[in-house]
């Protein structure tokens, strides 16, 4: 069930789980199954990725610094986040663009 549309041809042919694995606008993105452009989520969910990433990367550092004997568990768990938590983000909220990254 495709329910995005491509930004090059317009046909809904993105379901969530291929608009989550077409990264942000530093990846190469994900081929439309219609017209073959690349398409990959937007700005903002670059910039969602960057900030939640940063605050995540603080709290490991805090963690480490601060916990007891359990922080194994918590580092592993925001560490985990930094990679699910994004994607999940991105198969809902952001729009879609074409690949501006230039492949040789």
């Amino acid at each position: 069930m495709s329910i995005y549309t491509c930004p090059h041809c317009g046909e809904k042919t993105f379901n969530p789980l291929t608009k989550a694995l077409a990264g942000q606008m530093n990846s190469k993105g994900k081929a439309c199954p219609k017209c073959g452009t690349r398409c990959v989520n937007g700005e903002g969910a670059t910039i969602f990725n960057a900030m939640y990433c940063l605050a995540a990367f603080i709290l490991v550092v805090i963690t480490y610094l601060k916990a007891p004997y359990y922080e194994v568990f918590i580092v592993a768990g925001l560490l985990l986040s930094m990679v699910i938590v994004p994607r999940l983000v991105n198969a809902f909220c952001f729009k879609m663009k074409e690949s501006i990254r230039i492949e040789i």
